[in-house]
């Protein structure tokens, strides 16, 4: 843009055709469309155990998730779910298949959750303060970042089980609320 072409204007706006407001460039008339956020992870398993990775970031810090974030431009959400696998728990994993697409309304987001295999060691990376392979019994339920992240845990032992086929969506009526779900565990959101 030379010093002599308008700066940007963006106004939010009805165009003409669309039935909700968008954020529309004044002098030009582009549309900068706000869409949901993609995210891509997986339920990572070794001899009958899960990946589990306590979160050293926030939102949530110091609460297990699964390997999971925010897709990259151009990536993929196969590449996405391998990428976060080796910068939270350094670890290389073989996705097998599509578990999940859950909607967290109440962020845009969009989850695309994978089941996958380790390939190897793994170690805290730089968005974890541990990980840990754990058996069902010892997942520490009270401690789980999202409710995402316990959807996808039953629904991986649902597939194994062979009491249900993937892929699976949001349980009837949840939504992903963060304060219903810390409520219903009858902890505080200290972590958060």
């Amino acid at each position: 843009m030379s010093d002599t072409e308008p700066k940007p204007d963006f106004r939010y706006l009805t165009p003409h055709g669309e039935d909700r407001e968008r954020a529309v460039c004044t002098h030009c008339g582009f549309v900068s469309y706000e869409n949901p956020k993609i995210v891509a992870g997986s339920v990572v398993r070794a001899e009958g155990k899960i990946l589990l990775c306590r979160r050293a970031i926030h939102p949530r810090k110091g609460f297990w998730t699964i390997p999971a974030g925010y897709l990259e431009l151009n990536e993929s959400p196969e590449e996405g779910a391998r990428r976060e696998a080796s910068e939270e728990a350094c670890a290389d994993i073989r996705l097998t298949s599509l578990l999940a697409v859950y909607t967290i309304h109440r962020l845009s987001q969009v989850q695309i959750i994978y089941r996958a295999d380790l390939e190897g060691s793994f170690a805290a990376g730089p968005e974890s303060l541990e990980v840990a392979l754990v058996d069902w019994d010892d997942i520490p339920w009270s401690e789980i970042a999202f409710p995402s992240v316990t959807w996808a845990l039953h629904h991986d032992r649902h597939v194994l089980q062979g009491a249900a086929q993937p892929p699976f969506a949001n349980p009837d009526g949840a939504t992903g609320d963060l304060a219903s779900f810390v409520a219903s565990l009858g902890g505080s959101d200290a972590g958060a």
